[in-house]
């Protein structure tokens, strides 16, 4: 039986470590860090991340504001919207919450960013700078999971590292912050032939698809360290107690909205892994935390702060 992999208390340390900072820097200079995000359409699971995020924000001093525009918004009128932005010297961080409505190509208006506001770290102009090695911001997700495998002391150097999955906001950013730690990098796909077989070489094993458990046992090599990204909503009660047994949490969040959440990953791997990350509580907190302390560093640096 391994160890479940709680995000939730690093998440903690670092979210104090930026109000702390804030605090002082709000002492220092009568200023605090801005964040806008902003949100095309009514995507439900988007309004609930950006909700998380405005309410972190406020929570450790960052000033917050979400702008909203219809599903129908043209390029034209957000671009105009950006620039603004872009513009604002009270504004240190700037978040267009994925998926834009079809219309609206992602890397046309991710590029519309300020690269010293991009605290997502998907602008093209980050993601060169992570190729590079060099400092500049990292995209969330994958920066919260390297800092999680360093706080609980787990190697990278030299390790197998299997990845599942292959978008700008997980999948490559982490491949190349896995590689700049030394770590020996394949990165699976739907069209990955002999998958399972693959994935159960890795000694880190990261799942980034989307899909419910579909990594399972066969997936996971004895003693791997499992990384789930995935959250997925389970509506099916037969299943959620296949996975989850007669897990009272669980089945009591069931009754309430009928669903529950799960990752990418069958729970059951916990039975054959060394370490995996539970959904909600794994790397989720991680995302959260790591945004808000880019948005302090984009402060800092426009501020030439120490």
């Amino acid at each position: 039986m391994g160890i479940w992999l709680e995000g939730r208390n690093l998440a903690g340390k670092i979210k104090e470590e930026v109000k702390e900072q804030v605090d002082h820097y709000r002492n220092l200079t009568d200023q605090a860090p801005g964040l806008v995000g902003i949100l095309v359409g009514d995507n439900p699971a988007s309004k609930v991340y950006l909700r998380t995020k405005e309410r972190t924000s406020q929570k450790l001093g960052i000033h917050s504001e979400i702008l909203t525009f219809p599903k129908e918004f043209e390029k034209i009128s957000l671009q105009a919207e950006i620039e603004k932005l872009n513009q604002r010297e009270d504004v240190d961080g700037i978040l267009v919450q994925l998926p834009l409505p079809t219309h609206l190509n992602p890397y046309e208006i991710i590029a519309l960013i300020s690269p010293e506001k991009d605290v997502d770290g998907i602008h093209p102009f980050s993601l060169g700078t992570l190729l590079w090695n060099q400092e500049g911001f990292n995209a969330c997700t994958p920066i919260g999971i390297i800092e999680l495998l360093k706080f609980n002391n787990i190697g990278i150097l030299g390790k197998r590292v299997v990845i599942i999955g292959r978008s700008l906001i997980v999948g490559k950013p982490l491949a190349a912050l896995m590689t700049n730690e030394h770590g020996t990098v394949a990165i699976c796909h739907s069209k990955t032939e002999n998958l399972p077989q693959i994935a159960a070489e890795a000694d880190i094993l990261v799942a980034a698809m989307g899909k419910a458990a579909y990594v399972t046992p066969e997936f996971v090599k004895p003693g791997a360290t499992v990384i789930d990204v995935g959250v997925n909503q389970l509506r099916d009660k037969e299943k959620v107690k296949e996975f989850f047994g007669e897990d009272e949490k669980r089945e009591k969040g069931f009754q309430e909205k009928g669903y529950t959440l799960i990752g990418d990953v069958d729970p059951r791997v916990i039975e054959k892994a060394e370490y995996l990350t539970p959904v909600p509580g794994g790397v989720g907190p991680l995302t959260v935390a790591m945004l808000m302390r880019n948005t302090l560093e984009a402060f800092k640096r426009r501020r030439e702060l120490e």
